[in-house]
């Protein structure tokens, strides 16, 4: 079950990529925590870069949350996932740059998922 709960926080951070794009469709939690599993021991234990399978991951779902639905929804998985597991603050926030991929904000559980998208 914390497994669940800390790739939910990493699909938080996944789905902050995810705001960058914007188009229309129904992303799950399911979808998003598929996505961001690779990155759970990384945020929560790992130090440096992600492992690829993460990148390749935050990727992924970085290309499914194509609409602002998709976004809001993946953002909100992640926020509520966060508050129950331990991460990494500063290994969520530099996700994005170690992963090769450039954001308009900062990746942080505290993001208003209202403005995503």
């Amino acid at each position: 079950m914390e497994f669940s709960r800390s790739s939910k926080m990493a699909a938080v951070f996944v789905l902050l990529f995810l705001l960058v794009a914007a188009s229309e469709a129904a992303i799950s939690c399911s979808d998003v925590i598929k996505d961001l599993r690779p990155c759970v021991n990384y945020l929560v234990n790992g130090s440096g870069k992600p492992p690829a399978s993460c990148c390749a991951g935050v990727s992924a779902l970085a290309s499914a949350a194509s609409t602002s639905d998709d976004k809001k929804a993946a953002c909100n998985c992640i926020k509520s996932a966060s508050k129950n597991i331990n991460i990494k603050s500063e290994l969520a926030q530099a996700l994005p740059k170690n992963c090769g991929i450039s954001l308009p904000f900062t990746v942080s559980p505290n993001t208003d998922c209202s403005t995503v998208g």
